[in-house]
């Protein structure tokens, strides 16, 4: 039977949470009929809603509120950031469009293997993905407006799926050979997610491009998403565009693209990445002069 939670007001500046979960950084939730958004982190839910000036809230158990503020960075002072990358026209524009856009900070394992399935794919399909994956393998940990919500699975949980069910059944495609063998090397502890966060930026860079499925794109997401380093501005093919659209006015490299976003925006570069990237989406920048790399 579930479990009736009441809702907490909060008043919060620079907060949205359409803006945060739509702007394909986390893949773990879903959109109410009420316009709420419910998302799972970890073993805890929540259910989060904007209106007008107000967020309303409701954490699965009492006392959560801290830690959800911390998941949403809700901590940091944002309306500061955009002031400081806040050094081109565009910027301008891309802050006032996403000005409730925060970065998360996500568990390590789930951003890693959600942005291996991210890769050459849509958000619609990599959110199924995930909750199919979080439904067959991971733990039930409670009930929203009639329907069950499940953690993403950690390694060992991960550790029972077969290639052939991540293909035929979670419809991972051809990154299911990718997140079993990635799966295998953090079980084992080949890779150690304890250890990764106490690398440098570039160590850390190396060990998970190392990975199977972990492109340099996938590897800067994980970066910035899963171990808070925001001086990463991974670049896909939106960045690409409204990079080369608005600053090169013509084509530029992806080594060009990121000394450039490091002369820009130096070390808050990862959140000028994901203005970028949610207003240029939002506005198809480039989409018919250009086509997808």
């Amino acid at each position: 039977m579930e479990k009736k939670i009441s809702k907490n007001k909060y008043w919060i500046e620079n907060f949205d949470p359409l803006q945060v979960l739509s702007c394909g950084q986390a893949f773990h939730w879903d959109m109410e009929e009420d316009g709420s958004f419910t998302t799972v982190h970890k073993d805890q839910w929540t259910n989060v809603k904007k209106e007008g000036k107000n967020i309303y809230w409701i954490f699965s158990e009492k006392d959560q509120k801290e830690e959800w503020f911390s998941y949403f960075d809700l901590q940091t002072d944002y309306k500061g950031i955009i002031e400081r990358i806040d050094t081109i026209p565009l910027m301008k524009k891309a802050t006032e469009y996403g000005k409730g856009i925060r970065i998360l900070k996500q568990d390590p394992f789930e951003t890693i293997m959600t942005f291996i399935i991210s890769a050459n794919n849509h958000i619609p399909r990599i959110t199924k993905a995930v909750k199919d994956l979080s439904r067959i393998y991971g733990k039930e940990i409670g009930e929203y407006n009639g329907r069950a919500l499940y953690s993403f699975p950690n390694p060992e949980e991960f550790s029972k799926a077969s290639q052939e069910e991540l293909r035929n059944i979670i419809k991972v495609g051809y990154r299911d050979k990718a997140l079993i063998e990635t799966g295998k090397r953090i079980l084992s502890g080949e890779f150690d997610l304890a250890k990764a966060g106490s690398l440098s930026t570039e160590d850390l860079r190396k060990e998970l491009l190392d990975l199977p499925g972990v492109g340099p794109k996938v590897a800067d997401c994980i970066l910035l998403f899963a171990y808070q380093r925001m001086e990463v501005f991974p670049v896909d093919v939106w960045i690409h565009r409204v990079m080369e659209e608005y600053i090169f006015g013509e084509k530029g490299s992806k080594k060009e693209i990121h000394q450039k976003s490091v002369e820009l925006f130096g070390k808050e570069a990862g959140y000028a990445q994901q203005y970028l990237f949610y207003y240029g989406r939002a506005k198809g920048i480039g989409k018919e002069e250009k086509k997808p790399r």
